[in-house]
């Protein structure tokens, strides 16, 4: 059986300052396992933090977008597999896929559910609990939901995003898959971990593009850490990411204990000198890839029901969650002080990346998931009806829409 895979990117892949880069790394490093000769090409820019793909052995070609090269392109390549990051990506390359690599198995790796995301935004921009509906009414959940039905299958990170995309919209499971992050347990234990007695203070992570992040640390100094320091009058927080704007810039604040430090190259340095990370976040989507980040380096955690959603099963939290900030900075600081109670949360998050998160096992089920569909791929696609009649009708549109704005520009040349 013949292996080749296209990977279409919205961005290039940056591990060191999104969770999202971390789990696209994940899914060529598995892929790469299986044998497969890869190719990532996307119509993005590169920046300072991407990851150098050929390093791994990952050819990258830049694409670009509304243009028939694209179609000369895939031809030649003729994909066994092509993986789209995110919906949007599919809405632009779906179609030409379809036309002119059509034995491909299309993959959709969603990363989070964008259109929840979206809608829990927008509901606590508006001051409102957010409900189901909100998200089920959601303009960007059509299409969200159309690019599932016209791929072969979806990457789905999160036990609750899966659970309400067949409870809610009742996607057939045979086009969902539940893959969490793959972490190498193999190399974690309790031993290697850096004791209690050897780290200090408090933590935050966050890309600042990723507005759920900067409204994080909004509360952090706002709500949460004014309390922490009233219990520890010389606790530090130190505040990580990339691409933070100045609103949290001039947050830093050296006398209250609050350090806004910005991009580092390696996290789990930085989380193995704090004692507890804080996550407050208040909506979003998907899992957390600094919460995952924590369980690896023994770092407890306090976060949100948001924070955890989709990411412990039943198993008991790394820490704890709480969406009150009183009992939050409480928490945080009990954490802190009792050696008990933060050896028994790090013991915790060691069970659930071993139960869950275990790359090796995920990896099994996903190359395991993914012959099974393409040995009887046409079968599949029969199955599919919704799938069959949105890439007759729907993607209609979006064809010919592409195809005007290349005749535009090539007008305007």
């Amino acid at each position: 059986m013949s292996k080749k895979l296209l990977v279409i990117g919205s961005v290039w892949p940056e591990p060191t300052t999104t969770a999202a880069g971390c789990r696209m790394q994940q899914l060529l490093g598995a892929f790469l396992r299986f044998g497969y000769n890869i190719t990532f090409a996307s119509t993005a820019s590169r920046t300072e933090y991407s990851l150098d793909l050929e390093k791994i052995g990952v050819t990258e070609v830049t694409i670009q977008l509304n243009h028939s090269s694209f179609d000369d392109f895939i031809k030649k390549l003729l994909p066994n597999i092509v993986i789209f990051d995110r919906f949007m990506v599919e809405e632009q390359f779906g179609w030409r896929v379809a036309e002119f690599a059509p034995k491909a198995l299309r993959i959709l790796n969603t990363e989070d559910l964008h259109a929840l995301r979206k809608a829990r935004e927008e509901a606590y921009r508006k001051q409102r609990p957010f409900v189901t509906d909100d998200w089920k009414n959601h303009p960007m959940t059509l299409r969200e939901t159309a690019s599932i039905y016209r791929c072969d299958l979806s990457l789905i990170i999160s036990t609750y995003e899966m659970e309400i995309l067949q409870k809610e919209l009742h996607i057939p499971s045979e086009l969902l898959m539940h893959l969490p992050f793959m972490v190498d347990v193999s190399t974690i234990s309790k031993e290697k971990f850096i004791p209690f007695d050897d780290r200090k203070g408090f933590i935050s992570i966050g890309n600042g593009k990723h507005a759920p992040n900067v409204d994080a640390i909004k509360v952090l100094k706002q709500e949460i850490w004014p309390s922490i320091r009233k219990e520890l009058p010389d606790a530090e927080i130190h505040i990580y990411g990339a691409y933070l704007p100045q609103q949290v810039s001039q947050m830093h604040h050296p006398k209250s204990g609050f350090y806004v430090k910005g991009w580092t190259e390696n996290v789990d340095i930085v989380l193995n000198s704090a004692k507890v990370l804080l996550a407050p976040l208040q909506f979003g989507a998907g899992i957390k890839g600094k919460l995952i980040d924590a369980m690896r380096t023994g770092t407890p955690s306090v976060t949100t029901t948001v924070g955890a959603e989709g990411m412990h099963k039943d198993l008991p939290w790394n820490g704890a969650i709480t969406n009150n900030w009183k009992a939050f900075a409480q928490i945080s600081v009990k954490l802190h002080q009792s050696k008990d109670l933060w050896e028994t949360a790090q013991e915790q998050g060691l069970e659930l990346l071993q139960t869950i998160y275990s790359r090796a096992f995920l990896q099994d089920l996903l190359e395991e998931r993914v012959n099974q569909i393409r040995s009887v791929l046409e079968t599949h696609r029969e199955q599919n009806f919704i799938g069959k009649l949105l890439q007759h009708q729907t993607m209609m549109s979006t064809k010919y829409m592409a195809k005007w704005i290349e005749a535009k520009n090539k007008g305007c040349t």
